[in-house]
């Protein structure tokens, strides 16, 4: 059994986040269950950083907001805690990375506001159903992701490029991929770019920002979603005096079902 097969629902894989039995990436894992992106910060920033999420919605897609001092996503997963309930964690401090810990509880201030983002994972199961190959799940990878040159529109402090994850396809498994992931606009929706990676200022799609590097195979070529990783490059750009966010891969499974986010 396989370390992803060993999960079925999104509370296993929290708990044994929160028992420090798992700090790697979540692709994969208990499928049919959506995960979700993480960002903290403290609640002075909190309302410009929703109106952040929502003018940039298919890359930072809002599936929860807790009020201030919550760690409980009562949408979400109304038994979770979302200071232990991660893989890992990043820990940002005036825009710099400070720690990477498999929990925040040290680091938790009453006044945070949570976000729980919508996260490509999700539709990586429809496509898998569809028998689309995903190069990083099959490698047992983490996604590969890139800064753009595509300006994020700005709310107060937080301005930035946007991110996007890679899959590499053959064309017709692309141009079914394109109508699969348009089924869930809450999970980033279609792909926002497909090959040329110079044209969206990559110039190296071997060497991603985030993540690792996949192999583009013959008669394959790039095919690019927005990512919910998009807060940590604003976060990073605005330096609030501390911020947490996911380490990237290591999401948040939810108690949502994929099914329930699919549009017709």
């Amino acid at each position: 059994m396989t370390q992803n097969a060993k999960f079925q629902t999104g509370e296993e894989v929290r708990l044994a986040a929160r028992r420090g039995e798992l700090t790697g990436q979540t692709s994969g894992m208990a499928p049919g269950y959506a995960q979700a992106n993480l960002a903290i910060l403290p609640r002075e920033f909190a309302e410009d950083f929703e109106q952040f999420c929502r003018l940039n919605a298919q890359a930072c897609p809002l599936l929860d907001v807790t009020p201030p001092g919550s760690a409980l996503p009562k949408n979400a997963a109304p038994d979770a805690d979302l200071r232990t309930d991660l893989p890992k964690y990043r820990v940002w401090r005036d825009g710099v990375l400070i720690d990477e810990p498999t929990d925040v509880l040290d680091f938790w201030h009453e006044d945070f506001v949570s976000f729980l983002i919508g996260c490509s994972f999700t539709f990586e199961a429809a496509l898998l159903k569809a028998g689309i190959p995903v190069r990083h799940i099959a490698q047992g990878l983490n996604v590969p992701m890139y800064r753009t040159n595509i300006p994020c529109t700005p709310s107060g402090i937080f301005h930035g490029p946007l991110v996007v994850s890679m899959r590499p396809l053959n064309p017709a498994d692309a141009i079914s991929a394109v109508q699969i992931t348009s089924k869930y606009p809450t999970m980033h929706g279609a792909p926002i770019h497909l090959g040329f990676p110079d044209k969206i200022g990559i110039t190296d799609i071997n060497k991603p920002d985030f993540g690792d590097a996949v192999e583009i195979g013959d008669g394959e070529f790039p095919v690019f979603w927005a990512c919910g990783v998009t807060p940590q490059s604003v976060i990073m750009a605005a330096k609030p005096p501390l911020a947490i966010t996911h380490s990237p891969g290591c999401m948040f499974l939810t108690d949502i079902r994929d099914d329930d986010l699919a549009t017709d």
